[in-house]
Parts: structure tokens; sequence; C-alpha cells
């Protein structure tokens, strides 16, 4: 079984532990920090496939650590918290987390998502024609994005959904359709994950010069680029 280099950021040395055996048995191979100044240095190595990162954590907190972070990476990343709180989900999602659980958590689910995760950022090969739509530009394959000669920092949950609105662009793309091609998952009643990531996409995207937004919605229904 191959091995994926994955971080986790957590002052809970007894999770840490366990979270290691358990996913050193699923193929992933494991790095530890345990306070906010430390994680935040290894994460920037560049050097994992993916990380975990608690809320909660001494010197600097999750959400901090996440901000900084996504200033120059784009290594798709899963929260946990011990709170649980609505809050702590919608500013992770909001400041570029791709994913997120409360504590305490399934080790089979976590390893479910870190999964699509990694399905969804190392997965199958896209074309390597450069995708273009007016001023925008999009590598599918390395989900590098421009506007016009200008960079977008995307994460990878939301080039992945750019990326699949402009392979159709001007076609509605189904709400469940997007969140399964982007997120990996199918959405639940509640679930607001899918509107919080378009969210951020719209507001690094801007809108059209004429002041159109790039990203229509149509109510109950799903989006579309145009």
């Amino acid at each position: 079984m191959s091995e994926h280099p994955l971080l986790i950021i957590d002052d809970d040395l007894e999770l840490c532990d366990l979270l290691t055996a358990w996913l050193s048995d699923e193929g992933f191979s494991l790095q530890c920090a345990h306070d906010g100044p430390g994680g935040l240095e290894a994460a920037r190595s560049g050097q994992f496939d993916a990380i975990i990162l608690d809320v909660m954590l001494p010197g600097m907190n999750g959400l901090e650590v996440l901000r900084t972070l996504r200033q120059t990476s784009n290594t798709p990343l899963l929260m946990l918290s011990a709170r649980g709180e609505p809050i702590d989900r919608i500013l992770g999602l909001e400041l570029g987390a791709d994913d997120y659980l409360p504590k305490p958590c399934d080790p089979r689910e976590l390893v479910a998502r870190l999964r699509a995760l990694l399905r969804r950022s190392h997965g199958q090969p896209a074309p390597s024609t450069v995708l273009q739509v007016g001023d925008l530009r999009l590598d599918p394959e390395s989900l590098l994005a421009w506007l016009g000669d200008d960079p977008l920092a995307l994460t990878q949950t939301e080039a992945l959904i750019l990326r699949t609105l402009i392979e159709r662009p001007g076609q509605l793309i189904d709400r469940q359709a997007l969140s399964r091609q982007a997120l990996g998952k199918s959405l639940g009643p509640h679930d607001r994950s899918l509107d919080m990531h378009m969210s951020n996409l719209r507001r690094k995207l801007g809108l059209h010069a004429d002041g159109r937004n790039r990203i229509q919605s149509v109510r109950g229904r799903g989006y579309l680029y145009s």
C-alpha cells in the first residue's frame, strides 16, 4: 500500500498516538506537531499530501495557522475541533479549510474524508490544455488559475469547483453533482459547505468588468459560470 505523507497539528498527545497508529495501517505516513507555530513551520515545508489541524492549539490557534498557511499553500486540509461549534466550522471553511470534523470523530470517517481529499487533489489526471473563459484561465491538472496575468490564490476545493464550472461555461451544474465532483460527497439537507466554498470563490474571483457575478446561482438548483 503506497503511503501518503500526512501532518497532524494537535496538542492532544494521546489522540496523536491513536491517529498515528490507525492511519499508519491505512496507508499514511505521519508527522505530528503539538503547537501552532511548530505546526505552521512543518506545514509550510510542502512535503505533505494533506494536513489535519486542530482549532485549539498553544502558541497560535488553528484558525490563525490556517489563515497564515493559506497565504502560500493550498495543501488539502481537514480541521478538527473539540468544541464542535458551528462558528468554528464556518470560520474554518471561510479561511480555506477543505473539510471539517468535530471531536471525538470516528477514525473510519476521518480516513474516508482524507481519502476523498486525496482523490480530489491527486486523482485522475485531467487534460493538460488550459481552460479559458474570457479573462479567466485554469490549468486543470495543476489547478493553478489566473485572472488576466494575476494568479489566484485558490484552495484545492475552490479550484476543483471552478474547474467543474468552467469545463461547461454557461451551463447549469446541479448542486449535488457539483458537490460530488468537487467536494467528494453528497450534500445533506443542512449541509452548507458547498455554499461556503462558493462564497469564498466568488470573493476571490470578483465581478466582471460590467458588474455581473462571474458565478450565477439558480436557487435550489445549482450554479453556472457566465
